[in-house]
């Protein structure tokens, strides 16, 4: 605790002494305390705390605040938050700290609950109970927040804006949520079914957090997998490096004006932030080489889709994007690689991601081209519509375009609004007559 400044050490011992003031008449002999919620809460608390990732304690601390009288809904926090996890030394003052917190939060909601709605709240009084109940359930989110803010400023020297203003609006959300439960515990506290049905609520909810962290966990692992995937291949292909991204943010336009949503729209992301993992199996002397590609050299590269699909054969978040990574050089007209498909033949995804590879390899300067402005690239994907592009993903890729505009360096989200492209650029630079579009016009250009 001597590490921390003196004016921490003055702030945490406040708490202290304030949240045990706070529960002096809940203590004190003679006072009318209900023991038995109390100790029942507690024990809910104190397991909610040693159990990871448990999402209940909230709603188990809201729930004490509606039964119960300031003080004892106070001493509710207590015992969980000094028997919980602490990850960071020292362990002591956090759960302290931790406690002294909690006790003061729902003590105060307690208060503000107490002043609009009865202790003991039947069915028929749950809907004029829910709004004192929102109210203190955003009362004790306040408390929580300033007292973790005013340690942030004594502690860390924090300025007050930054330490109250950005935690704010993410700490309002969870009361929202529980503040209901917690009234709904409370209600069937007092039914004829008593206390195990009341804690019974809290089971749906254990469940559906559990459910969404193991979602959010399995999202983050496919990110990761994603970003380290891609971040081999930028290695290897240094010329191309920030292309893969661009790309899976070029597919998301385009599906996004096609309807495409949901899983379909993260997988088609996928598909085009990976397009290119085949060429990890390419000589990087390939990849690297200034000169134009002899044809045994360009037959070696045309090998990556089916290199690519081979690698993310076993990945299973990846089976509707692995199509998309093998026939994304296809064209309309069957003259693409690998295999030569026509029309519809080539899968949706495939169709998207070849229109979001070669606009982005049009706009983006590499070791063999220089970038052409985005009115150029568009009226060239346009020119090889119905032969190598199709025509609905280029009229696609133009409206979102249009929407939300493009730079080489960064693709928009298409959440962001954006300066819309301006067609009115000059034409630097466009591909000899013929050359396919996304391709080097030299003889033996890559695609």
């Amino acid at each position: 605790m001597w590490a921390l400044p003196a004016a921490a050490r003055a702030y945490i011992a406040c708490a202290v002494l304030a949240a045990a003031v706070c529960a002096l008449p809940a203590v004190r002999a003679g006072a009318a305390v209900p023991w038995g919620p109390v100790l029942l809460l507690a024990g809910v608390c104190v397991v909610c705390e040693r159990l990871p990732r448990c999402p209940l304690t909230l709603p188990v601390l809201l729930a004490g605040a509606f039964l119960l009288p300031p003080g004892a809904a106070g001493l509710v926090a207590v015992p969980g938050a000094l028997a919980g996890r602490v990850a960071q030394r020292p362990a002591w003052l956090r759960r302290l700290w931790h406690a002294a917190q909690s006790s003061l939060a729902a003590n105060a909601a307690s208060y503000v609950y107490g002043r609009g709605a009865p202790r003991v709240v039947t069915a028929p009084d749950f809907p004029h109970a829910l709004v004192p109940a929102l109210v203190a359930a955003l009362v004790l989110a306040l408390v929580v927040t300033a007292l973790d803010g005013g340690v942030l400023v004594t502690a860390e020297g924090r300025s007050p804006r930054t330490a109250w203003r950005g935690p704010l609006p993410a700490a309002l959300v969870p009361p929202l949520a529980h503040g209901p439960t917690g009234l709904m515990t409370a209600v069937l506290w007092h039914s004829p079914y008593g206390p195990p049905a009341a804690l019974l609520v809290l089971l749906p909810m254990a469940v559906s957090s559990w459910v969404q962290g193991r979602c959010r966990r399995e999202r983050a692992a496919h990110q990761a997998t994603v970003r380290a995937l891609v971040q081999a291949v930028d290695l290897k292909d240094r010329y191309t490096r920030g292309h893969s991204e661009r790309v899976g943010r070029a597919s998301v336009l385009i599906a996004r004006e096609l309807g495409i949503s949901g899983d379909r729209l993260e997988a088609l992301r996928f598909a085009g932030t990976l397009h290119d993992v085949g060429k990890l199996g390419v000589p990087t002397r390939l990849l690297r080489k200034d000169g134009p590609l002899t044809p045994e050299e360009r037959r070696v590269i045309e090998l990556h889709p089916e290199y690519g699909h081979e690698m993310v054969r076993g990945i299973g978040f990846l089976d509707e994007a692995r199509a998309a990574i093998l026939h994304h050089h296809e064209r309309l007209d069957g003259t693409g690689y690998p295999y030569g498909l026509k029309g519809c033949q080539i899968p949706e995804f495939a169709r998207v991601v070849s229109v979001a590879d070669a606009f982005d390899a049009m706009t983006s300067t590499r070791s063999y081209s220089r970038a052409r402005p985005v009115p150029v690239a568009l009226d060239e994907l346009h020119r090889c519509s119905g032969t190598h592009f199709d025509p609905r993903m280029v009229a696609a890729l133009a409206r979102a375009l249009d929407r939300h505009g493009w730079h080489p360096a960064f693709a928009p989200d298409p959440q962001e609004p954006a300066v819309p492209v301006s067609r009115n650029v000059p034409l630097d630079h466009c591909s000899a007559p013929g050359a396919p579009a996304g391709t080097d016009a030299r003889p033996g250009g890559r695609a």
